[in-house]
This record gives C-alpha cells, structure tokens and sequence, in this order.
C-alpha cells in the first residue's frame, strides 16, 4: 500500500532564502497558468463559435522573459515544468469531476511550496549511518539539506519542499507491503458474508462521533486528556488577545507580520494537539486483535457544519424591503466550531488507510436514527434521548450512555448488513443493500432498509440510497 510520510527540514538562513525564491516562481507559473485559462475561457464565450474551448496545455516558457521575470531564470527548469505539470493534472481532474478548478495562490511570505522530482534530489546514506538529503541541480543547488529522519522508508520518486509558520517539511509517498495479504473492503465484504453470527458480534466494534465525547468505540470512550484540553484553553485564550491587538496593526507593517506570524503558530499548536489525538485514538481502535470489523457512521461533516439559513419575517409589498426573524446562527456556530474542532474527517481517514495497513475491515452504514434508537429494543424516538448524554427508552425503559447505546444500535445494523446477501457497498464505502437485479428487486430493497433500520411507528422515515 501508498503510504505518506513528512519529515521536519532545518534550512540554514541562506538555503530558506533560496528555497523561498523558488517556491516564489513556482507560485508565478501556477498563478499565470490560472489567468491564461480565465482570459482565454472568457474569449472563447465571447468571440468564438459554440462549442470552442479555449486551448489547455503544460507549457510554461512563455512565461520567462529577461525584462519582465527575471528571477525565473534563477530557479531550476525542473520547479517551473513541475509546476506547470501539476497544474494540467489538476485541470484535467476538474474536466472529470474529480476536484474543483484550480484557483489562484495568494501572496502569502509564510507558506509555500515546491515539488521535485528525481532530477533535484537523492538521498545520501553515509558512514556513520545517517542518511541525507541533497536538494538541486548541478550547477543550481542548496546543498545537503538537513532533515530529521524518524522512520524507515523506500526512496520516493518524488518530494514535496513545504514551508508553513516559518517551519519546514519534507514530505513524499512510499510503497510499504501490509501486515496482512487481506484485500481492502470489498473481498473482505465477501469473506464475511460466510462467516457466522457469533464471530460477527465477537469482532465487529461501532464507532459514534460525538461533541462530548468525541469517539466512543464499542464500550471505550476516548477524549482529548486534561492536560491536552488545558492547553488548548491556554492557546485558545492567547489567540482572543493576540488577535485583538493584530486588528490594531498598521496592515501589512513589520509589527503587524510578526504579530500575525504569532497567531499562526497558537492555531498551529492547536492543530497539532488534535492531530495528535486522533492519531493515537485512530491507532489504539485497529490495533486491538478484536476489533477485526470496524464501523462508523456516514456522517456528511460539510453539510452538518453549515450556515443556518435566513428566516424571512416580514417582506413589505411596496418596497420589496424584508425584516428576518431570529435564526440562533450564534448557537449554531458554536456547534460548527465544536464538531469542526473534534477532527470527526481526520479520525475516519486516520482508521480507514490503518485498517487497510493492519488488514482489518472497514465499512460505514447510514448515520440516521442511530443516536434515537434503543439498542434493546429498537423503538426510536426523539424522547428517548433525554439529555445529552442520558437515554431512556420510552418502551422498554432500556436506560445507558447515548454514545454508548448509539455504538451498540452501530453494530447491530452492521451485522444484519453483513449478514444479509444482497448487500453491497456504495461509492462511500457505505453497506447498502444492492437488490437491484430480477423482478420486484425494488421491493425486496425497501423490505431490507425496513428490517435494518429502526423498527416501530416512529422508525427514522429517511432512506438509504442503494450503491
């Protein structure tokens, strides 16, 4: 399996002004590349027939000219085609619907980046043992870089130079042979279909997101330490009052760089805290023998975390002026803030690529009702969650920990999922059935989601769109 891996770079002062430099003209043939595209785009709509397209290639060399730019002819050839060349990949990718269009960098002093290929570097092991890493050309180089190497890793085709809050970083892609010859997903799917029950809730551990708790897997629960939430606090305050003095700065003034520089590196603490957090929760769920199925909800992160909409109360007939009533958009944005602040994304990537790395299995089922179905029972109903944290069925009187009972509910769909042998994966990752083959396949379908999701007249009335 692709593997990642960055590595922190100590530049001397004359190497990060060099590499700041290239990263400066690498920037350049991005940004040209993206108003060559617009202007010509704009021509082609304007003047040209229906249907004609402005042309789109990687060629960069009209862009180096001894008057206008001629610190282009300062950076290696090699920065500039890469650059070139990442920006056509992205565009092509855009034409396939794979990512959005490739916008504009803005002129930022404190980030940066440049991607080398095997013609401006080579890793160099010495006598002593330690490896180094050599950045440039022949005739145009910086030298030996020097890198902090943690782990062992195959050398990579190809490296990516990056600066953020005056730090550096070297990072690539790796091959690495996994633990287990075990197929990802979909012929895990398969394998476990044939499995029994029993084995099934034996190793089968649910995953529910939360704001309090963020993971709760199965009847482990994992937040931030005390002394981790106490530093973010500390941070979180610092950056309140290095903030209100950075709006007091004359824009774009030495003060007002060093005091934003200050401020970058309080958020970058912060995420360094999160990130280390669900790196190690991510590592302790998939590498515990027993969780051998892992679950978690398909939680869309990007549509819970949206701006509430505006609520019209009043619109004068005449003027066509609009009075708006109150729509707690300050409660929701606390909420955003929390949810965002969890890192739920980060935590399904992390144990998606280290299930993949330790052979274990990784699905998702669909998130609703689970927070309001009873685990004993299945009755769900909004009731039944008292507070946050406490629930109570209102039929069995099945009383636990939300997150708790919402980890319990997760498993339970998964099992009848696995078990069930029309079910298929959808482009999520999500455990669907997939009856859509023979006559009355349509009903067959509904029947299933009926039978997986939660029983009793008050059942979640969304559905679960096939793969």
């Amino acid at each position: 399996m692709l593997l990642g891996i960055r590595l922190l770079a100590h530049p001397t002062e004359q190497q990060k002004i060099i590499l700041s430099q290239w990263m400066g003209c690498s920037k350049l043939i991005w940004n040209a590349k993206c108003e060559d595209e617009r202007y010509m785009t704009q021509y082609a709509v304007k003047y040209c027939p229906i249907k004609t397209y402005a042309p789109i290639d990687q060629s960069y060399s009209q862009y180096k000219n001894k008057e206008l730019t001629p610190y282009l002819f300062d950076c290696p050839s090699q920065i500039l085609r890469n650059s070139a060349t990442n920006w056509f990949d992205t565009y092509k990718k855009f034409i396939q619907g794979e990512c959005g269009k490739p916008r504009r960098k803005l002129a930022n002093d404190q980030e940066g980046s440049i991607h080398l290929t095997r013609e401006l570097f080579y890793f160099e092991k010495c006598a002593d043992g330690n490896t180094r890493l050599f950045i440039g050309a022949k005739t145009n180089n910086i030298g030996y870089l020097s890198v902090k190497i943690h782990k062992n890793y195959s050398h990579p085709n190809s490296i990516y130079i990056k600066k953020k809050n005056g730090r550096y970083w070297v990072s690539f892609c790796y091959g690495e042979k996994s633990e287990d010859s075990w197929s990802f997903n979909k012929d895990n799917l398969e394998w476990l279909k044939n499995q029994k029950e029993e084995f099934l809730i034996e190793h089968t551990v649910g995953i529910d997101r939360g704001v309090a708790i963020p993971v709760q897997a199965g009847d482990t629960a994992y937040n931030f330490t005390y002394e981790q939430q106490r530093k973010k606090e500390k941070y979180q305050k610092r950056i309140k009052h290095v903030q209100k003095n950075l709006s007091r700065k004359k824009y774009k003034s030495n003060r007002y760089n060093k005091n934003k520089l200050h401020l970058a590196k309080k958020h970058q603490k912060i995420a360094n805290i999160n990130q280390d957090f669900c790196h190690k929760t991510s590592h302790s769920i998939v590498s515990n023998p027993k969780n051998k199925i892992i679950i978690l909800e398909d939680l869309k992160t990007k549509n819970m975390t949206k701006k509430p909409a505006p609520k019209i109360a009043t619109t004068n007939p005449i003027t066509g002026t609009r009075t708006y009533a109150a729509n707690k958009a300050a409660a929701k944005a606390g909420l955003n803030q929390a949810i965002l602040d969890k890192g739920w994304y980060r935590i399904e990537n992390f144990i998606k690529y280290k299930s993949q790395k330790f052979g274990k299995a990784f699905f998702k089922i669909a998130a609703n009702g689970t927070s309001q179905e009873c685990a004993a029972c299945g009755h769900t109903h909004s009731d039944n969650r008292k507070t946050q944290a406490e629930f109570i069925c209102q039929v069995c009187n099945h009383s636990d920990n939300a997150d708790h009972n919402a980890a319990l509910v997760i498993i339970k769909r998964a099992i009848k999922l696995l078990l069930h042998p029309g079910t298929g994966l959808s482009k999520r990752g999500v455990l669907t059935p997939n009856l859509d083959i023979g006559r009355g396949a349509k009903s067959k379908t509904q029947s299933v989601l009926r039978t997986v999701s939660a029983s009793g007249k008050e059942a979640s009335k969304k559905k679960i769109c096939s793969a």
